[in-house]
């Protein structure tokens, strides 16, 4: 899913300074240069041109280093595409910058690689304890007969975020004690894994409450990106809101079997099979699909042997759109909390044999947070 913004300018202005007086900034991306001017398209909104005279501090920060690091350069050093955060001169009465600090737009991208590697050799799960006395928080991850438990271990060091109850955009998670985190919840972790993978030492953790809905399309709505879905468990239609940054795939119908069977564990040679090999028949009737909040995450699986890593397979699936989904399709969505109305985080269409299959009711939620929320958990600056 999409936590603490380790993005590298989010270092850049103290968070107490920039709350206290965030109209004294300007944060965003460089468009245009000219003279002694630069034009910024601001996250918040509206492009701004700001002078830069020549007392003015410029500053160019590198991935990984402190503001008290970073190298004094000139103006004709800075570029369109640049992030920066630029300082505003409190005295003048136009906009006109007191100090800039910029990073490269590809210092950018490699800091953003680095990021979303380190979330995604952490741990993503169900929180299934909390104990804030000791901060160590349970986590279930994977699904069916491939479950297992982690240990998160946080300190006071360890940044805890939460994501806003209608989003799951990274930019509105706020920080949060442990205490806030609930059994159910989906929960991504970073850090130093043990040998075993039983424990994790956590420098971030984000967590946030979600649903799973389960269930058929009764209605397709592309010009207002929604769908219908008559949920299998409440038996009541629920409006689903999909944005164009959601994660959606079908899953093909043998791949869809041989999911089902490996969830049931019910089938060894469904192990092979859903890996890609030969083997296994189609799964028979079922159980009802359970829903409920939050749900597993995929551990990775080495080499060859063992279960397949279910998170890795849902990823391989071939992406569709909204347009390609019809009245009657069997969906799993994970989304945001509410009643009848929600927004999508992922969507995995084609899972008609899954319906069947109680232990799936877990199955998307590592995923939800590894896949489409693993670019915004790199952070962009």
């Amino acid at each position: 899913m999409r936590f603490c913004k380790l993005a590298a300018l989010a270092v850049l202005v103290p968070a107490m300074a920039w709350g206290q007086a965030s109209a004294r900034f300007v944060r965003g991306s460089i468009t245009a240069i000219g003279g002694s001017t630069v034009t910024v398209q601001a996250d918040a909104g509206g492009q701004q041109q700001i002078a830069v005279p020549d007392g003015a501090k410029i500053k160019r920060l590198e991935p990984g280093q402190k503001l008290s690091e970073a190298a004094a350069i000139k103006l004709s050093d800075l570029a369109v595409g640049d992030r920066v955060v630029v300082q505003l001169d409190p005295s003048a009465s136009t906009p006109q910058a007191a100090l800039v600090v910029a990073m490269k737009q590809t210092d950018i991208a490699q800091q953003k690689e680095q990021v979303l590697q380190a979330w995604q050799r952490g741990v993503a799960g169900l929180v299934k304890s909390v104990d804030p006395a000791t901060g160590i928080i349970v986590v279930t991850t994977g699904a069916g007969p491939m479950t297992k438990t982690v240990a998160v271990n946080t300190t006071k060091t360890t940044a805890l975020l939460r994501y806003a109850p209608n989003s799951i955009a990274f930019d509105n998670a706020k920080p949060a004690p442990i205490d806030a985190i609930n059994p159910g919840d989906q929960l991504r972790a970073r850090g130093s894994k043990s040998a075993d993978g039983s424990q994790i030492a956590a420098d971030a953790v984000v967590s946030g409450t979600f649903r799973n809905v389960a269930g058929l399309i009764t209605q397709t709505d592309p010009a207002n990106s929604t769908i219908t879905v008559k949920d299998l468990i409440s038996k009541k239609p629920v409006t689903v809101h999909i944005a164009a940054d959601v994660q959606m795939r079908r899953l093909p119908e043998r791949m869809a079997q041989m999911l089902a069977m490996v969830l049931k564990g019910n089938a060894p040679g469904a192990m092979v099979a859903a890996r890609g090999g030969n083997g296994g028949a189609p799964p028979s009737g079922g159980g009802q699909f359970r829903g409920g909040n939050g749900g597993g995450g995929g551990a990775q699986r080495p080499g060859g042997g063992g279960p397949p890593d279910m998170q890795r397979m849902l990823s391989f699936a071939p992406a569709i759109k909204l347009t390609d989904l019809n009245k009657g399709d069997a969906v799993m969505l994970v989304a945001t909390q509410g009643a009848a109305d929600v927004n999508a985080v992922t969507l995995l269409a084609g899972v008609e044999p899954l319906l069947e299959a109680p232990e799936a009711a877990n199955l998307l939620s590592g995923w939800s947070m590894g896949g489409g929320g693993g670019e915004d958990a790199a952070g962009t600056p």
